[in-house]
């Protein structure tokens, strides 16, 4: 279950404040995996860093009854001068994870080569998301927060990236963003809809990209 109470945030963009979400209050049910779709620019990015805990609200809070994992696909989670490696150490210990098996797992399956243990402001960003998706998939989550991380790579990559975030499907729940209709249709089987700062919830998933669609025609 993760419940939304009240929840607001804004940025302020050339003088003036855009509000992003807008006095948020929605609970979302727990056991399902969820498409979160919006324009771009409606904030979808910033919601799950909300969620997460790496971004503050204006105010209203975020209520939790499950672990969550950090935004996959997003690189601010991790601290840009140290290795990947190190990143991966400092990440199994704050959550409790054995340290050697997470890091052999995200070298194994990110496939970073001698970048592994170089800095990661020398990744590039395709390099930063295999990176974070790799630590996330080592982590057993009751949900994963996944940022279109499934689209980076070469056609290979794609597919173990598709496997694997399948297989912690079968006992974990998520928040997708996705522009792949299809790769939406894969994973999920609900859908919120995220429009000038109010979300919508479907429990039919064709109905909430129906929705999405006629929004962007």
């Amino acid at each position: 279950m993760i419940r939304f109470e009240n929840l607001t945030k804004s940025f302020w963009l050339q003088g003036e404040r855009k509000v992003v979400i807008d006095n948020l209050n929605l609970t979302l049910p727990t056991g399902r995996s969820l498409a979160l779709l919006g324009r771009n620019g409606a904030g979808k990015s910033t919601l799950l860093q909300i969620i997460a805990g790496t971004m503050r609200p204006d105010h209203g809070r975020v209520v939790s009854d499950g672990t969550m994992s950090w935004p996959v696909g997003l690189g601010a989670s991790f601290h840009r001068d140290l290795t990947g490696a190190e990143n991966v150490r400092f990440i199994a210990r704050i959550y409790g994870v054995d340290t050697e098996d997470l890091v052999a797992f995200v070298e194994d399956f990110a496939e970073l080569g001698k970048f592994y243990h170089m800095p990661m402001r020398s990744y590039s960003s395709g390099m930063r998301s295999r990176l974070t998706f790799g630590a996330s998939m080592g982590i057993r989550f009751d949900t994963y927060l996944v940022d279109e991380v499934t689209a980076v790579g070469d056609r290979a990559f794609k597919k173990k990236s598709r496997e694997v975030f399948a297989d912690r499907m079968q006992h974990s729940s998520a928040i997708m963003v996705n522009h792949s209709m299809g790769q939406v249709r894969k994973f999920c089987d609900a859908g919120i809809v995220l429009e000038h700062g109010r979300m919508q919830y479907f429990d039919d998933l064709e109905e909430a990209i129906a929705v999405h669609e006629a929004m962007l025609s």
